[in-house]
């Protein structure tokens, strides 16, 4: 695999790995009629990559095999900061309830301006107990010394986000199969089947030591 073809699948194939709200798309009414895969999320770090076959030894501390699909992509994370966002970017923010009020960011991912709209909204997510997704764009950004509040608007809604100087701030950046090498981290949107099969066509690895905050 070489860097021009992940850099191509980036926009294509990472979107659903990062917001975890994509879909396989339907292979026929035979596929159809199966139960509902379930949607599953797997942090951690690389054991092995044999050909199509991802092992992860998972946060939680159980080793998990993924099968990778056709076309499979992979993408890594880049560092940036509080300071790189903007108005009208769009970016994922990971957040949880503050007691004062408000959600306070866990993380926060700037996505390429191709990405923008995709998989916009505010979700559940499992980063930690109680946690949400917040896909949007930045209607304002409010900087403080602290850090900074920003407000992201979402199918005619607002939220209101407070992002500290050390939340950690990503964006994507090309990466290759071989930067999936034992140790590596990386963060990965699957599906498992009825049958306990995993499999996934996304992979997200960090990189330069920057790692998916995700």
């Amino acid at each position: 695999m070489h860097i021009a073809r992940h850099t191509k699948s980036l926009h294509r194939g990472l979107a659903a790995a990062l917001l975890a709200v994509g879909t396989f798309a339907s292979l026929g009414s035979a596929v159809a009629a199966e139960p509902a895969a379930q949607k599953l999320r797997v942090r951690g770090t690389v054991v092995a990559l044999a050909g199509e076959q991802l092992q992860v030894k998972a946060r939680e501390g159980n080793t998990v095999s993924i099968a990778l699909q056709p076309g499979w992509s992979v993408a890594a994370v880049a560092k940036a900061s509080v300071n790189d966002i903007k108005p009208g970017d769009y970016v994922g923010i990971a957040s949880l309830p503050r007691s004062e009020g408000g959600d306070g960011a866990l993380e926060v991912l700037i996505f390429p301006p191709q990405m923008k709209g995709v998989g916009e909204g505010s979700f559940g997510w499992d980063l930690q107990p109680n946690s949400s997704m917040t896909n949007a764009t930045v209607a304002d950004a409010v900087k403080s010394v602290q850090g900074s509040v920003v407000t992201v608007s979402y199918h005619g809604r607002d939220k209101k986000i407070s992002i500290q100087q050390d939340t950690p701030v990503v964006t994507l950046a090309p990466a290759t199969a071989e930067d999936l090498k034992p140790g590596a981290v990386v963060f990965v949107s699957a599906e498992k089947a009825a049958n306990g099969a995993i499999r996934s066509g996304q992979v997200i690895v960090g990189k330069n030591g920057v790692v998916p905050p995700m």
